[in-house]
């Protein structure tokens, strides 16, 4: 199962939307997918603290950092804590730190890259409203499933027929 996506645009052309390739592989899991729960905040993580907390089965955490390339929306810590509670995967439109620890888990990290400096804690931020970035609309309860060969979403639940 490493190309997932290219097996799900095959089909299901008419139910997936593809992100534009613009996210790098971070995780120890390159093939990761799940119901999706967003947070829309801008060099700050306080949320994302607050949501890895929770119990994560079957979910990924899908992060509107606005594109920000000046600071991380998620470093080892909060990685090893989304893990041990059971998230599949955090993507990140913005950038994360401590990216080789981050390698070593059993989780899946997508992000625009990487930067050394971790975000203020404000508390400001939304969670659970319909973001939008790369030319597709994340919205809550939906389902997104990445790999190498980039990010797509459903407003469904995608599982591939054997063939």
């Amino acid at each position: 199962m490493d190309d997932l996506l290219p097996e799900l645009c095959d089909q299901f052309p008419d139910l997936v939307q593809v992100v534009e390739p613009m996210f790098a592989n971070f995780g120890g899991r390159e093939t990761f997918g799940g119901e999706i729960v967003t947070i829309k905040a801008y060099e700050d993580n306080s949320l994302v603290r607050e949501q890895v907390a929770q119990p994560g089965q079957g979910k990924v955490l899908v992060v509107d950092g606005g594109g920000s390339m000046r600071r991380a929306m998620l470093g080892d810590m909060l990685a090893e804590k989304a893990e041990k509670n059971g998230w599949e995967g955090i993507i990140i439109y913005g950038c994360i730190r401590d990216v080789n620890a981050i390698g070593q888990l059993d989780l899946g990290v997508q992000a625009l890259g990487t930067h050394p400096m971790k975000t203020d804690k404000r508390g400001l931020g939304d969670l659970n409203i319909a973001v939008t970035f790369g030319g597709v609309t994340f919205t809550p309860g939906h389902y997104v499933y990445a790999d190498n060969n980039g990010v797509l979403v459903s407003a469904q639940k995608l599982e591939l027929s054997a063939e």
